[in-house]
């Protein structure tokens, strides 16, 4: 029958198995009989009924019994609706499958077999969901505590029970309440002594009281017999299943105020009882953590840390301090430089509670454990764990925020820096929320007692603050996600906005802190500097840098942002941690604060802060912000009425008065500027109180104004302003000075120019004015106040001439810019400039006050005055004020002459300056002027004051000389005559004139070059119109004629200037054939009679005519305009001279001696690199050869610029002759003394006619070197120099078109004139006529015109031109140059002023 039965049951067998497997899984003897719906249709096939009679036999293997369980847990878990549809179908049959299982859990003592049997019981009740299978199995557990003789076989029972709660969490409060039983045996099970019961009974404990309401229910039942049995067993646990249970079941616990309560006490008084040395009744908590903490596994580490944290949560006031006593802080910071991040971290946040309690502190375990915090958020820094960043982060803001002053936290400054350094790391984080705890860290950390370790780390904190503000800027300037419209866009951007206030915020705050360690600083004198650095290191470790880094990173980083801010929302606390600041920073950096103080006023910030007070302090709430805006107020406006930049510094008085009425008033104004206004224009009688506000509003007005805030409209703050000085003067008060001085400028700027003030206004205005010392008191400086003061009349009579000078006082700039223009250039001129200019344009009457501010200010100020009064006059030609200026200077001039007759350049320091007024007035006048009966008394008391000079005295003649000049030359002539007759009158005008051209000769005490030009210009001018007028002279003026003509004929380094003006005197002489009344030429010393030969030349000799000739070339070789034209001029007179006094002497060979060789070697001078080469077109070829004594080895320093002018452009050059120098008597020249050498000179150059000729008779000067045949120089003779062909061709070398220019032309004339072929052939002629011809006519001035023309007109005369072609060019050409053609060009003005001296070009040239 088994044999059949086996046999059936294999048959029987699921697909897929094996005959073994099978044989497991069913039971051979009854599976035959089992109704085929208790078996699983899935593998594995299992067949519930055989489980249920296989699992109770006693005769089954333990093996085969777990493979069934197991099979069926596999089953359970892969097909989970199929097995519990399988046990559902009968209750009855399930409960006694659960029933079969608890007694095979009951029976076995296999760890692995009751493992597998509790899950599969836990997993079949939880997926079951049947009340009727887990009262089953809760009847069960209890019927086996109950009849349990012993807790030993507990274990399984507790450890069902607990792993049953766990997963059907709600059955808790089912136990508690319907086996209340249960919690004795679990005491019993708690009470014996095995740690694997204790620990199952720990293990459901804590899943009862996981329950709040098994919670509450057990309360007494913990609090009369659990707590101690409890506390003892954590205290004695040795394993660590026991010790994570007990602390797990802690943990449950200490979710509720009740049990944290009943567990401290109980720990106290352990404590306590330890402490009156009797043995403790009681376990303490803290101890027992305290143990847990100190061992070496890191699960039982963050376990009890996370207890001592539960604890601490429920009230760190009441229970921190048993944890201080047990010394916990000590073992949780050493615990901070673990690798475990949560260790770290549970420590970081139990830290965090325990500095709650002062004793943290005053025990000084921050201090043994700061440097671990440090150390900890550094290496939490390298990792991406950014909870760990932040709470690393708060335990140190906490720790350097509690820590009492009197502890000094870090005992050295390398942890200091460390610290620093770590939060410079953690506010550049790119997480926002690490970088805002970094920064609320970083604010806590600049505190004083926490830098006062030396040395201070300025260094360090000065990178520390620019990574945190650096970190703000970028959040503050990263864009807002702007999402489209309809997904909550305004609320996400507002939010977006909030964050980044809160940012700022906790920066500025961090900032702020900053300030205020660098203000606490400046009372430590060991803080002041680095002691540990070098004297000869750069001080960057000071105080004094840090705070100058903090007013600049202010400037440059925080007020930027605040700004940008503001344009989005306002945050009144963010606005008053910024003012604060800003408050802060004067007293930082007290150097500048002035000048801070100006770049916030000129940045509007009287404006914010006025419109924070309107908005936010105008009631009773945010008053600290209205303490602090008020306060922020009153040091600017003290700081900027301190140091104005456009007036005068108040007086101590007035400031400390300016002061009292800011601190009180200023906390009261919170009004509108409209109703600011309306306030200040109240007409009504105001009190005292009410008045010093209405001062207040003023001031902050008048300030706002200066720096170009002005946040209120001009119109409506002029009513108001001149309602309060009604107002005032209504009432009888005088305002403070200040409060006047602000007044007058705000009407000032307020005014239209279309309108006017009320007379009344100007009235009060003048009445105030008159009641004070001094204008300088209520001055502002400001175009604008010099206009109002001289629009009215009643104001300008009375305050014109002081306002004007102090108006000057402060001009600096603009008028030295001014002076430095040329006189040709008109740039825009600055607005205070332009405002003056038209106001005298105005008002020329105006003018008089500055005339006198020239005569009676301080030279700096008269100096400024005249720049402006003469540039004015440059640019506004045709405002005639010469008559108005003539006539107040001839009464200034009067006063001083009678005052000071005897020394008229002592009477005032401006004098000099007057003048130069006048000769400006002159020289803008137009020519050919009448003078009127002032004209001459001016006249006649200017050469009065000139008598009265010494020559040293050149400020005053230098002007005095331009203004008589200009009379004699740019008026008509008949007043000429005038002038000059009254001039002339002058015996000591004359006699200066005659000791000052005296100093022209002078080795020493010589007056400066330009007043000798303006000596010999006006002497030439005296003799010209004496000679024609025939004029009376009461004293004769002296010349020294050699020097003339020395200076002339060897010009040093003179300026071309005075060489032109000798010059135009000498022409003078000669026009007159020095027969001046006037002037007395004299000798310079005594001479031989003059030889026969120079007689007829006579006052000059014939050496000085050749040496004036070569002086001339000279000098015309130098291409200045004015001086060739004066050059060629005087040329001309020469020539005439001559031609007058030798008409009939025909050329005449000169020789020109050259030095003898040295030791038979004929030698070429060292020449000069750089010569201009000759155009080839002049070029043509002729042989010379010359004479050369062998006396005077000095000529050939006198003769190598000559030569070496020769050499360099090839016209000659030296050879030695075939023959040795033949010394016989017949090869002497006439009137030789001694044989001469001959020179062969070589030129391809020089076209001569008729035989060699004279190159170089300007060596004949020198004494060494006169010629030894007999000469006489005629014009025809000068004129025909070879020389002179060189320099014409000099002087076209200047470019192209270089012939026309007037003194070339006039050169050329006189060549032709004096027929000298050999210096302009026909053919030159020729080529310059064509040269014009081509040239564009419209663009020559007149003189040029004039030149050309008379040039033309010899050429014709002199019949040069032959061919009938060229001669009909010319007749055409001259045709079309008539007199009275035009030129294209403006005709130049004639009186210039060169270099401080008046020169007419017509005087010069013509």
């Amino acid at each position: 029958m088994a044999a059949r039965a086996a046999a059936a049951a294999a048959a029987a067998a699921p697909p897929g198995l094996g005959r073994d497997e099978a044989a497991v899984l069913l039971l051979d003897k009854a599976h035959y009989r089992h109704d085929p719906r208790w078996l699983l249709p899935v593998s594995p096939r299992l067949c519930l009924a055989c489980a249920l009679e296989l699992l109770p036999e006693p005769g089954v293997s333990l093996v085969r019994k777990k493979h069934v369980v197991s099979c069926f847990r596999d089953a359970l878990v892969r097909h989970t609706s199929l097995v519990t549809q399988l046990v559902a179908q009968d209750q009855r049959v399930c409960i006694h499958f659960i029933q079969i299982l608890f007694g095979l859990l009951r029976n076995v003592e296999d760890g692995s077999a009751i493992d597998l049997c509790i899950e599969v019981l836990i997993q079949l009740t939880t997926q079951l969901k049947l009340e009727q299978t887990v009262h089953c199995l809760l009847n069960e557990c209890h019927k086996e505590l109950c009849s349990m003789p012993s807790m030993r076989g507990s274990l399984v029972t507790f450890t069902l029970l607990g792993k049953l709660v766990d997963a059907i969490p709600a059955l808790a409060d089912k136990l508690v309440v319907e086996h209340g039983r249960l919690m004795e045996h679990l005491l019993r099970g708690l009470a014996y002594p095995s740690e694997g019961v204790q620990a199952a009974a720990c293990y459901l404990y804590g899943k009862l009281y996981s329950s709040p309401v098994a919670a509450e229910v057990l309360s007494g039942h913990f609090r009369e017999k659990l707590c101690p049995l409890f506390l003892s067993t954590l205290d004695v646990a040795q394993t660590k299943e026991l010790q994570i249970n007990c602390l797990g079941l802690l943990r449950q616990l200490l979710k509720y105020d009740l049990f944290v309560s009943v567990i401290m006490n109980k720990s106290a008084l352990a404590e306590s009882a330890e402490s009156d040395g009797r043995l403790p009744g009681e376990t303490s908590l803290p101890l027992v953590l305290k143990k847990l903490l100190l061992s070496r596994d890191e699960t039982l580490q963050v376990a009890s840390t996370h207890c001592i944290t539960a604890v601490l949560v429920h009230s760190p006031v009441k229970y921190a301090l048993a944890f201080i006593h047990a010394d916990i802080p000590e073992f949780l910071f050493e615990h901070l430089s673990s690798s475990s991040e949560v260790l770290v971290w549970s420590s970081c946040s139990c830290l965090i509670l325990l500095a709650e309690e002062p004793l943290f502190f005053s025990k000084c375990h921050t201090v043994y454990g700061i440097e671990a915090v440090v150390r900890s958020l550094q290496g939490s820094l390298k990792t991406n764990n950014t909870e760990l960043h932040k709470q690393g982060l708060l335990l140190l803001a906490e720790i350097l925020t509690r820590q009492p002053e009197e502890i000094r936290l870090f005992a050295s400054s390398a942890v200091c820096r460390s610290a620093a350094r770590a939060l410079r790391e953690a506010v550049s984080s790119p997480v926002l929320e690490v970088a805002a705890e970094a920064v609320k860290a970083t604010s806590a950390f600049l505190r004083k007692d926490h830098q006062s370790a030396l040395p201070v780390q300025y260094r360090e904190l000065r990178a520390l603050l620019e990574a945190m503000l650096g970190r703000c800027v970028e959040f503050s300037q990263a864009p807002l996600n702007r999402r489209p419209l309809g997904h909550a866009s305004n609320r996400d951007s507002e939010k977006a906005i909030f964050q980044r206030g809160r940012f700022l915020l906790s920066t500025l705050e961090g900032f702020r802190n900053a300030c205020r360690l660098a203000v606490e600083f400046q009372s430590e004198p060991l803080a002041q500097e680095n002691p540990f650095t070098a004297p000869s290191a750069e001080k960057e470790d000071t105080l004094e840098a840090f705070s100058e880094f903090l007013l600049s990173v202010c400037d440059s980083l925080c007020i930027p942002m605040v700004m940008r801010h503001l344009e989005q929302a306002t945050q009144p606390a963010l606005m008053e941690v910024f003012l604060s600041v800003l408050h802060s920073l004067f007293i930082i950096v007290p150097h500048m604060k002035e000048k801070f103080s100006k770049k916030l006023a000129a940045s509007s910030f009287i404006q914010l802060t006025l419109e924070l007070k309107a908005v936010f302090c105008s009631g009773p709430s945010y008053s600290a912000l209205n303490q602090v805006c008020s306060s922020f107020l009153y040091y600017m406006c003290l700081n900027l009425l301190s140091a104005p930049e456009k007036t005068g510094p108040p007086s101590q008085e007035e400031l400390s008065a300016v002061s009292e009425i800011l601190q009180h008033r200023l906390p009261q104004i919170s009004s509108r500027n409209l109703e600011s206004l309306a306030f200040l224009s109240d007409r009504q009688y105001v009190e005292g109180a009410a008045r010093q506000r209405q001062y207040c509003i003023l001031l902050l007005f008048y300030l706002a104004y200066i720096y170009e805030d002005r946040f209120v409209s001009k119109a409506e703050l002029s009513v108001a302003v001149q309602s309060f000085l009604l107002s005032l003067q209504d009432q009888g008060e005088c305002p403070p000075l200040i409060v006047l001085k602000a007044s007058i400028y705000l009407l000032a700027i307020c005014q239209d120019q279309d309108s006017a003030l009320d007379e009344v206004v100007v009235s009060a205005i003048r009445k105030f004015l008159e009641g004070i010392v001094d204008l300088h008191l209520v001055y502002t400086h400001h175009p604008l106040l010099l206009r109002f003061f001289l629009l009215y009349p009643e104001l300008m009579s009375r305050f014109g001439q002081r306002v004007l000078e102090l108006w000057f006082s402060w001009e600096d700039s603009s008028c030295e810019e001014l002076d430095d223009i040329p006189s040709a250039g008109h740039p825009a001129l600055p607005a205070s400039l332009a405002a003056l200019f038209q106001t005298l344009r105005s008002s020329p009457s105006i003018l008089l006050i500055l005339l006198d501010l020239i005569y009676s200010s301080p030279v700096d100020t008269a100096r400024k005055v005249l720049i402006v009064l003469r540039t004015f006059l440059r640019r506004n030609e045709d405002v005639q004020v010469g008559g108005l200026i003539r006539g107040h200077f001839l009464l200034i001039l009067q006063h001083l002459l009678v005052e000071h007759g005897a020394s008229p350049s002592g009477a005032s320091g401006n004098l000099p300056l007057l003048l130069s007024l006048l000769s400006l007035v002159q020289l803008r006048s137009k020519a050919e002027q009448e003078l009127d009966s002032m004209a001459m008394k001016l006249l006649h008391q200017v050469s009065k004051l000139c008598g009265k000079c010494s020559p040293t005295d050149v400020d005053i003649l230098q002007p005095s000389f331009n203004f008589l000049y200009w009379n004699l030359q740019q008026t008509t002539p008949s007043s000429q005559k005038r002038a000059a007759a009254v001039l002339l009158s002058s015996t000591a005008l004359i006699v200066l004139l005659e000791r000052l051209l005296a100093l022209t000769w002078a080795e020493t005490d010589s007056p400066t070059t330009m007043l000798l030009c303006s000596a010999w210009l006006l002497t030439a001018s005296f003799c010209a119109q004496q000679h024609q007028g025939s004029l009376q002279v009461h004293q004769t003026l002296s010349v020294e004629l050699d020097q003339v003509m020395k200076a002339l004929s060897f010009p040093k380094k003179t300026a071309a200037l005075l060489s032109a003006a000798i010059l135009r005197f000498l022409r003078t002489a000669l026009q007159q054939s020095f027969s001046s009344s006037l002037v007395a030429l004299v000798p310079s010393e005594a001479r031989p009679p003059a030889a026969p030969e120079d007689a007829v030349l006579a006052p000059l000799g014939t050496s000085q005519v050749l040496s004036l000739v070569v002086g001339l070339q000279n000098l015309l070789v130098k291409k200045d305009p004015l001086l060739s034209q004066a050059c060629v001029g005087c040329l001309e007179s020469l020539l005439d001279y001559l031609h007058a006094r030798s008409p009939d002497v025909g050329r005449v060979e000169t020789l020109l001696f050259l030095p003898c060789c040295h030791g038979g070697d004929w030698r070429e001078p060292a020449l000069p690199p750089s010569r201009p080469r000759l155009p080839a077109r002049y070029v043509t070829h002729t042989h010379f050869v010359y004479d050369v004594p062998s006396q005077g080895h000095n000529a050939l320093n006198v003769a190598e610029p000559f030569l070496s002018a020769f050499y360099s452009h090839g016209i000659y050059s030296l050879s030695r002759p075939a023959d040795r120098v033949d010394r016989s008597p017949g090869n002497k020249p006439p009137g030789s003394a001694c044989p001469v050498p001959r020179l062969q000179l070589n030129s391809p150059f020089l076209s001569q006619q008729g035989g060699p000729s004279l190159l170089g008779s300007w060596v004949s000067g020198k004494a060494a070197l006169r010629p030894r045949v007999t000469v006489f120089p005629a014009a025809l003779h000068v004129a025909s120099q070879p020389w002179n062909r060189f320099l014409l061709f000099t002087l076209l070398d200047a470019g192209e078109n270089s012939f026309l220019r007037p003194e070339v032309l006039r050169l050329m004339t006189l060549f032709v004139q004096y027929r000298s072929s050999s210096v302009l052939s026909r053919e030159e002629v020729g080529h310059v006529l064509q040269g014009a011809a081509v040239a564009d006519l419209s663009t020559l001035s007149n003189a040029t015109l004039q030149a050309l023309r008379g040039f033309f007109l010899q050429v014709q005369s002199t019949g040069l031109l032959t061919d009938d072609n060229t001669a009909k060019t010319l007749q055409a050409f001259l045709e079309g140059l008539s007199p009275g053609a035009p030129s294209a060009q403006l005709p130049p003005q004639d009186m210039l002023c060169l270099g401080g001296v008046a020169v007419s070009l017509s005087h010069i040239s013509d």
